[in-house]
């Protein structure tokens, strides 16, 4: 077992109770069928890993307007609720819960990847200087369209019914993507969010649009149902925050608007900066998530020992170990991550990793 007692102690978050403090973190996997709804594998997938606990899918667009990547799910038509409502009964059979992550790519998009060949939006019409696969290879990612204050609030809404349709899926609960140079770290990035009227400009009104979208959804569907994951200082997506001062200022003022929400959980992709990670945990009441890059089998509970996160989300270990969680407790060998299916398509690199007792002389 990893010798860390707090990894396997249960653990309230919201309306859910964990029995220890592992989680699955969000990892898009492109395996989803030309209308949004999950593949055919989804529910085998995210059931085989029910053992983590709470589950916090693979980014999940809130509209049309999000989908940036191919093949990527979402969550607002009758038909992706249905397939929704397949894995969250397959991960409540083996006695785990699914939150659905909600992204909007914002200018992280390529209309050859969209329905209806979309234009992709953003706080500013700025290219971001990166390049996306298309179904004819890799592509600079194209100027967005800015978006109207009107349609500002139009997506507000687009996130708040993606919410109301993820509980009708049967999900648990929701986690809003403030991450990893996506929309909501558009409107958040000075470079990439030149606006001169509410929702540009000063940290306050760049935090504007994040602060109405989890306000709307936590009035949807309830704030102990919500999440939002956070990346302060990450530059995905040509995402520059400014100076680690401007970092600073610009999410403890965030942290501090959204702890007023009374939110489930903050989940914070750390980038290194410890000093930042111990003001949030001072600011954040409910609980804290963290993923660190690079973390051993060793060290995976340290954030929790010291009293800066609550929960530890785990991602290619996760992938491809569906048991990882006895594997942890065993201190059993994980299989090895193939990256090259990651996006593949299809069973393999997906529902095919093996399990332990799989593993085992004499197994089928």
């Amino acid at each position: 077992m990893v010798h860390q007692p707090a990894l396997w102690q249960p653990f309230s978050l919201g309306r859910l109770e964990l029995k220890h403090r592992l989680a699955l973190a969000p990892m898009t996997r492109s395996r989803a069928n030309a209308d949004g709804t999950p593949g055919a594998g989804a529910a085998l997938y995210y059931r085989q890993r029910a053992s983590l606990g709470l589950l916090i899918t693979e980014g999940t667009q809130p509209s049309d307007d999000g989908q940036g990547y191919l093949t990527t799910p979402g969550i607002y038509t009758p038909a992706q609720i249905d397939g929704w409502r397949e894995v969250a009964d397959a991960v409540h059979a083996e006695g785990g819960a699914l939150f659905i992550q909600l992204m909007h790519v914002g200018r992280i998009s390529h209309p050859d990847n969209t329905p209806h060949h979309r234009q992709a939006v953003a706080p500013s019409a700025i290219a971001p200087g990166t390049k996306i696969f298309t179904p004819n290879g890799e592509r600079d990612v194209p100027m967005p369209r800015e978006l109207s204050v009107e349609e500002i609030g139009q997506t507000v809404a687009d996130f708040r019914h993606a919410a109301a349709s993820a509980i009708a899926a049967g999900a648990d609960g929701v986690e809003i993507h403030a991450a990893n140079g996506y929309l909501l770290t558009q409107f958040l990035s000075p470079n990439a969010n030149q606006r001169t009227d509410s929702y540009g400009g000063s940290v306050e009104n760049r935090a504007r649009f994040v602060i109405e979208v989890a306000a709307a959804i936590a009035e949807e569907i309830g704030a102990d149902r919500t999440g939002i994951r956070i990346s302060p200082g990450l530059t995905a997506g040509g995402i520059d925050e400014g100076s680690r001062e401007d970092v600073h200022a610009q999410y403890e003022y965030l942290v501090a608007e959204l702890a007023k929400l009374g939110l489930a959980y903050l989940h914070v992709h750390h980038g290194g900066d410890d000093e930042l990670l111990r003001k949030l945990r001072g600011l954040w009441p409910t609980a804290l998530l963290v993923v660190r890059l690079g973390r051993t089998r060793e060290h995976l509970g340290d954030d929790i020992e010291a009293g800066l996160a609550d929960v530890v989300p785990l991602g290619r270990w996760a992938l491809a170990n569906p048991d990882v969680v006895e594997r942890l407790r065993l201190d059993a060998p994980f299989n090895e991550p193939d990256p090259a299916s990651f996006y593949s398509g299809g069973a393999h690199g997906y529902t095919d990793y093996p399990t332990l007792a799989e593993q085992q002389p004499g197994s089928n």
